[in-house]
């Protein structure tokens, strides 16, 4: 898939602000400071598409980017710790909840995780909640140039067979750099794939 456009459309608190949409939704979340701002401007091809910061929990809102007038791609806030009031975490938590559970126009959501960590009880529980309400996910895994191959492997098979320990088979998985590109066309390809059958 070639990124002819991507474009900033609206911020949204809440699920019922999101834009009314007729084409399918690409949403992505994980942890806070997994990367995914740098992941989404890699994807899009645009440095600053999606504000990048140090600072865990920088996303507080559910971003809509239209990409190549066919389809949006969704920046949702981060899971997990985020710089802000106990308040502010729960609206946020709320706000992605209702998000997953309820937008219709949600077609695929992207977990994302860091390679350079062994499987998280937080994203296990968040992937196994996934599960259960029959949410259509795919892995990525984030920051695979901060690893030698030998050493990213191993957390991947690490992560593989921990999920193996409860589901019957895997979600597709993306290993991914923001830095490199890593993982990019694989990522823009199979969102193609899946728009193309819906039609």
């Amino acid at each position: 898939m070639i990124i002819k456009s991507a474009e900033f459309i609206v911020s949204s608190r809440l699920v019922e602000q999101c834009p009314a949409s007729q084409i399918p939704e690409y949403a992505f979340i994980g942890r806070s400071n997994v990367g995914k701002s740098s992941l989404i401007n890699c994807l899009a091809g645009r440095k600053n598409l999606a504000h990048t910061s140090a600072t865990p929990g920088k996303t507080q809102l559910i971003n809509h980017f239209l990409i190549n007038n066919q389809w949006h791609l969704v920046d949702l806030p981060g899971y997990g710790y985020a710089r802000s009031s106990k308040t502010n975490r729960a609206q946020f938590a709320g706000s992605i909840t209702q998000y997953i559970l309820h937008r219709e126009a949600l077609t695929l959501l992207f977990v994302l995780l860091d390679s350079r960590l062994a499987p998280q009880r937080i994203d296990l529980d968040f992937i196994t909640r996934l599960g259960e309400s029959a949410i259509p996910f795919a892995l990525v895994f984030t920051k695979a140039d901060k690893l030698k191959q030998r050493e990213l492997n191993k957390n991947i098979a690490q992560y593989k067979k921990t999920l193996l320990a409860e589901w019957e088979t895997l979600p597709r998985i993306f290993i991914t750099s923001a830095e490199t590109g890593m993982g990019r066309e694989e990522i823009l390809k199979y969102i193609e794939e899946v728009t193309h059958s819906l039609s």
